[in-house]
C-alpha cells in the first residue's frame, strides 16, 4: 500500500537519525544494528496511521512512533536472551553476535532513549502519552512472565494463553493505535476504541506469529523454523492439540514435549503431524480469523471515513494473510 510506504519510509529516516552510534560503542552500536534488521514496523506505522486518518499530520506523532519502536526492539533484544534465540529476523541475535551482558545493557539504554522522546511533547500531552506507555510497558513485563511461569506448568488454559499474548504483546498494538489518536485530539470514545482495534488485532498477530513458526517458511519468516517446538513452547497449537487430540496423540505429544534431541528434524516433523491431524492447526487458523474479526467490528464505532476504515481492515487482512 502506498500510503503505507510513505509512513514507513518517514520512520526509517527518523529511525536512523535518531539511532547513531556514539562512544561508548559497545553500548550503543548493538542498538543501531537491531534497528537496522528492519522488520515490519507494524507498532509505530499504526501509531502515525493513527494520527493521521484523525486529522492531523502524521509527523506530529513522529515521537511517539519512535518510543513504540524501540521499545519494542528493547523487548526483542531481551527475549532473545531469555529464549536463548539465536536469529532475529533472519540474522543473528544481539546477544549472540556481542555478549550476554552487551544484550542486557543495550535494551536498557533502549528503553531509556524510548522514553526520552516524549519529552519533545507539551505537558498535557507528555502525561497522556507517557502514562499509558508506562501501563504498557508494565503490562508486557508481566505477559512475558506469565510467559515464562508456563514453561513449568502442565496444565496451563487457552483463556490463559490467550491473555499472556494479550499483555506481552496485543497491549503494545493497542497502546500505539491509541497514541496516534492521542496526538491526534480525538475525541476519548475514539482513542479507546482504536485501543481496542489494535488489541484485537495484536492477539491475531501473535496468533498467526505462533503459527508461522510452525509452519511458514523459513526463508520467509527470518527466524528458526520450529523454534517454539525445540524449546517445548506451548503455544496456541500445543494447547490445542492437548484439547482435541486422541489419547494416543496427546500421550506422544507430551513425550515429545519432555525431550531435547540433539538433532531436532524428527521432533518437529512428529509433532507437526500431531498439530495438524488432531485439527489444532485449523482451529489455530480460524481464532486468528475471530480476533482479526472483532478489531473490524470495532472499526464501525470510530468517527473515521468509510476509506479510512477500509485502509485499517485491508491492513488486518494483510497481516492474517502474511508468511513472514
Amino acid at each position: 500500500m502506498e500510503q503505507l510506504e510513505k509512513y514507513s519510509q518517514a520512520l526509517a529516516k527518523k529511525l536512523g537519525e535518531s539511532v547513531q552510534v556514539k562512544e561508548p560503542i559497545q553500548l550503543y552500536e548493538p542498538l543501531s544494528y537491531i534497528v537496522s534488521l528492519g522488520g515490519k514496523r507494524l507498532r509505530p506505522i499504526l501509531t502515525l496511521m493513527s494520527c493521521d486518518f484523525f486529522g492531523k499530520s502524521f509527523d506530529k506523532a513522529m515521537d511517539a512512533a519512535l518510543a513504540v519502536e524501540l521499545f519494542h526492539n528493547f523487548s526483542l533484544i531481551h527475549d532473545d536472551i531469555m529464549d536463548n534465540a539465536p536469529l532475529r529476523r533472519g540474522k543473528i541475535t544481539v546477544h549472540e553476535k556481542w555478549d550476554l551482558n552487551t544484550g542486557i545493557l543495550s535494551g536498557d539504554a533502549m528503553l531509556i532513549l524510548a522514553y526520552q522522546f516524549f519529552e519533545n511533547y507539551e505537558p498535557s500531552l507528555f502525561k497522556e502519552l507517557a502514562k499509558l506507555f508506562s501501563k504498557t510497558a508494565l503490562q508486557v513485563c508481566e505477559g512475558q512472565q506469565y510467559d515464562v511461569d508456563f514453561e513449568t506448568r502442565d496444565d496451563v488454559l487457552l483463556s490463559e494463553y490467550i491473555k499472556m499474548i494479550d499483555y506481552k504483546t496485543a497491549v503494545l498494538v493497542g497502546a500505539s493505535m491509541k497514541m496516534g489518536a492521542i496526538v491526534a485530539e480525538a475525541s476519548k470514545n475514539s482513542q479507546e476504541n482504536m485501543y481496542t482495534f489494535g488489541r484485537n488485532l495484536g492477539i491475531a498477530f501473535q496468533l498467526q506469529d505462533d503459527y508461522l513458526d510452525a509452519f511458514g517458511n523459513p526463508k520467509n519468516f527470518g527466524k528458526q523454523l520450529g523454534g517454539d517446538i525445540i524449546t517445548n513452547k506451548k503455544t496456541i497449537l500445543y494447547l490445542l492439540a492437548m484439547e482435541k487430540g486422541t489419547p494416543s496423540q496427546i500421550n506422544e505429544l507430551v513425550g515429545l514435549y519432555s525431550i531435547q534431541p540433539e538433532n531436532p528434524a524428527d521432533k518437529i516433523k512428529n509433532v507437526l503431524e500431531i498439530f495438524e491431524s488432531s485439527g489444532a492447526a485449523q482451529l489455530t487458523r480460524q481464532e486468528i480469523a475471530r480476533y482479526t474479526q472483532k478489531a473490524h467490528d470495532v472499526l464501525d464505532q470510530i468517527a473515521i471515513s468509510s476509506e479510512k476504515k477500509q485502509v485499517f481492515r485491508d491492513f488486518g487482512d494483510s497481516l492474517m494473510k502474511r508468511t513472514i
